[in-house]
């Protein structure tokens, strides 16, 4: 929620100062979120990785691939060793990277990587 509402502003080339002095989340919204459901283990075993960090990245950039190269990437991340990929925060359905195609692109890269 945090980087949604902060990260790109404060990425924003063109404020060249920028400081936060305040943030109040109300009550009712903090309730929602109850933290992760699961811990640092359980991925471990979905993963079948032990013994060593896990290591992932963000796929960027976040905007102008379709959603074929958005699978490129994530199988070439892949292939290269990394365990896992994410979206960046903001990225959802765009008109030109529907999220059902990514979802398709993304699991057949994770198939054959």
């Amino acid at each position: 929620m945090f980087t949604s509402i902060v990260g790109n502003v404060f990425g924003f080339k063109a404020l060249r100062t920028l400081r936060l002095e305040d943030l109040r989340i109300p009550t009712s919204s903090s309730k929602t979120f109850q933290g992760p459901p699961h811990g640092i283990q359980v991925e471990r075993e979905k993963l079948n990785k032990y013994g060593r960090p896990l290591l992932g990245c963000t796929i960027k950039p976040k905007l102008g691939l379709s959603a074929k190269n958005y699978g490129r990437a994530v199988y070439e991340c892949l292939r290269s060793g990394l365990d896992f990929t994410k979206d960046d925060e903001n990225v959802n359905s765009q008109p030109f990277m529907r999220w059902r195609d990514r979802f398709v692109f993304c699991a057949e890269a994770i198939y054959k990587a």
